[in-house]
């Protein structure tokens, strides 16, 4: 966030002290403190906000490509699934008798994302926010600032991009082309990234599930997520899962596509 910061692009990084450290630690805990700063939640209704916003995305991520996290994990079908798959069934959370639904649908899922990734074939992985969201992003006169980075990463840009899209297929293709028009006056834009965001959606349910799972014994979390670890709960999930599991085999959103830097 320093670094960002330093490029002038608009993030809120930590308090630094007198010797610029930013970590602190007291009774055994770690603890960095951050300068409030209001914002607003933009709908991203008008194409300019979703140009600027994309513009904006460029700059953090040719920052993000200038070296890689140290203490960060790199974004992967292994880690956020595969992983999180096992530590649910490992446990006791969900109930008996949705285990077997569950582990056989999670598997074809994550066998077809293996193969999606597969298809798409390598790429450099960049340092990500890895939790861009609309909530994430708060508005002022002055323009957008992302927060909350506590779920950075390393992984492929789409990562940033795909949560700021809603509605049916047409409206997300139009809200991608008029971002896209944005990040490409600063950034090249892989287009074989498109066919991830479908993959790395149903990651990230398996992922937020397994998230909560790891922290239930945190006082916390029963009383913020009351509705974790229940019936109902694991029923939703599996049917988004099968949805997913029919949008995995859809064609990808498509981008009429423009060179490096924006140019038809």
């Amino acid at each position: 966030m320093q670094e960002l910061v330093a490029q002038e692009i608009p993030a809120i990084p930590a308090l630094a002290s007198s010797s610029n450290i930013t970590l602190s630690h007291f009774g055994g805990f770690a603890f960095a403190l951050f300068p409030w700063q209001p914002g607003r939640v933009l709908e991203l209704n008008s194409s300019d906000d979703r140009e600027m916003l994309g513009r904006y995305l460029a700059r953090l991520h040719r920052v993000g490509q200038t070296q890689k996290f140290v203490h960060r994990s790199t974004l992967t079908v292994e880690n956020r699934g595969y992983e999180s798959v096992h530590y649910l069934l490992a446990g006791d959370f969900l109930p008996a008798y949705l285990k077997t639904p569950f582990a056989s649908l999670t598997q074809m899922l994550l066998q077809r994302i293996t193969q999606i990734f597969s298809d798409v074939g390598t790429y450099a992985p960049l340092r990500l926010h890895g939790d861009c969201h609309l909530s994430n992003i708060l508005w002022t006169a002055a323009g957008a600032h992302i927060v909350d980075f506590d779920d950075c990463c390393m992984g492929p840009a789409i990562q940033d991009l795909w949560m700021l899209l809603s509605g049916e297929k047409p409206e997300r293709e139009h809200q991608l082309a008029d971002i896209l028009r944005g990040y490409t006056q600063f950034a090249e834009f892989d287009v074989r990234f498109l066919a991830l965001i479908e993959p790395l959606r149903t990651l990230r349910m398996l992922h937020y599930s397994a998230w909560l799972a790891r922290r239930w014994q945190d006082p916390a979390f029963p009383k913020n997520f009351p509705w974790f670890n229940t019936p109902r709960y694991w029923e939703e999930q599996i049917l988004a899962l099968r949805e997913q599991q029919a949008l995995l085999d859809e064609e990808p959103l498509h981008w009429q596509g423009e060179d490096s830097y924006g140019n038809a």
